[in-house]
């Protein structure tokens, strides 16, 4: 039994290696592209140790342009998708027990239709609605940012619908009704007991609509107009050649990540400390104190030490200079240059020596002569497909057959009658 478990863990300890280095692996390659000199993201042959490509990063405005975009256009799709979202799943709730399956199909088909057919729709029905309103070709309904946010949130609302039915369903309606007994009015108790009841899941289809939003790029390449988002920044980038700077802005975005998720978890940790020590959480909630925080909080240590990284990495690149190896790695890459179009040199060098040693071989074979095919029989002067016809020997007497029967002079297939003794005189006759 414990030679099976053992065998168990470890193809379990093998499978979780294969499946987290496929899931990560690429995010810790462009990691290191980041920091690698070359100008070309790579991270072998390793160089020298940067942090010019991040001074890049800040200083390219089409990039900052298309970010401060997206962020925009984030903002308000969270708005409309979580308002939208909201709506969809108190319907959902409370509408008529056999409508229910028809308006769930309504409201999640926009997750079935492919973002390009959105893209388009949106663009066309916009553009259809501006004409009919009689508005100018610059009106509002031709901005980039209010068609890109339009057509996201027809989508990314359906998402929301969704993180908020699977809250609904813990939801005790009798709150509603005894608060509605007690004199408060239907606004009063969605604001005092429903949405209080709902805040996670509004945190979390916040979440979940801004990075829907912003790395959305099927449905934005047809309404961005003049204000390209991120995604589509980064897209015509890559037709035209890129640089490490786009591995740094990958890597930004994922220790950002990465660090709110340790905050948000930090967050957790302590409110369930707090109810498993008896105490309210707002009695921890704005007190910090080191020793507390860091204890049973295996989070706030990861916290801790993610923060002090960074702190020291941006200390360490504002000193630090790669000029001296990058001198080093020019000269060697020159030597190494250097080196191979000797060895080039010497090797033509040896041709040439070789050829002029060999020479003309003027006493070998006369080589304009084609020789006969290994397996080709030799032939006699003068024959060849048809036979020995051309032979200079049949100008002067004809040759026999080899195989045929020689027959005298004047005989043929008749016999001798064409003789010349047959003129003359008779010849006897035989003797009866």
């Amino acid at each position: 039994m414990k030679s099976q478990n053992l065998v168990l863990r470890i193809f379990l300890g093998l499978y979780l290696a294969v499946f987290f280095g496929y899931l990560l692996g690429p995010l810790i390659i462009m990691g290191i592209t980041a920091f690698n000199s070359p100008g070309f993201p790579r991270a072998t042959p390793w160089e020298c140790l940067t942090f010019e490509w991040f001074d890049v990063l800040a200083n390219d405005k089409r990039i900052m342009n298309g970010l401060k975009n997206s962020l925009i256009v984030g903002s308000g799709t969270v708005v409309l998708s979580v308002a939208l979202g909201l709506a969809g799943a108190l319907m959902l709730t409370q509408i008529y027990p056999k409508l229910r399956a028809t308006f769930y199909t309504v409201v999640i088909a926009p997750i079935l239709i492919p973002g390009v057919v959105l893209g388009i729709s949106t663009l066309v029905f916009w553009d259809r609605l501006n004409i009919m309103l009689g508005f100018s070709g610059d009106s509002f309904l031709h901005n980039g940012i209010f068609l890109t946010i339009l057509g996201q949130s027809t989508f990314i609302a359906s998402y929301c619908m969704l993180v908020f039915l699977a809250r609904l369903q813990r939801y005790d309606t009798g709150l509603t009704e005894a608060a509605l007994d007690l004199g408060a009015t239907n606004v009063q108790a969605f604001r005092k007991i429903l949405v209080p009841f709902l805040m996670p899941a509004i945190a979390s289809a916040a979440v979940l609509a801004f990075l829907a939003s912003f790395e959305n790029y099927n449905t934005t390449t047809f309404t961005f107009g003049k204000y390209p988002t991120l995604t589509i920044e980064l897209a015509q980038k890559v037709r035209y050649g890129i640089n490490p700077s786009i591995s740094a802005l990958a890597f930004t975005i994922v220790v950002l990540t990465i660090f709110a998720a340790v905050v948000h978890e930090v967050s957790q940790r302590r409110k369930q400390l707090a109810l498993a020590n008896g105490a309210p959480i707002s009695a921890v909630g704005g007190s910090f104190q080191l020793p507390g925080f860091l204890r049973g909080n295996p989070a706030a240590i990861v916290l801790l030490v993610l923060t002090v990284g960074a702190v020291a990495t941006i200390s360490f690149a504002s000193t630090y200079s790669p000029e001296a190896c990058k001198v080093d790695v020019r000269e060697q890459k020159r030597e190494l240059q250097k080196q191979q179009i000797e060895k080039i040199q010497q090797q033509r060098q040896q041709q040439k020596l070789d050829k002029a040693l060999q020479g003309p071989n003027i006493f070998g074979p006369d080589k304009s002569k084609v020789a006969p095919a290994p397996g080709a029989a030799p032939q006699s002067p003068g024959k060849g497909a048809f036979g020995g016809v051309f032979a200079p020997g049949n100008l002067d007497k004809a040759t026999p057959k080899p195989e045929s029967k020689i027959e005298s002079p004047g005989k043929g297939t008749f016999g001798n009658v064409f003789a010349p003794s047959n003129l003359g005189e008779p010849a006897p006759e035989a003797p009866k």
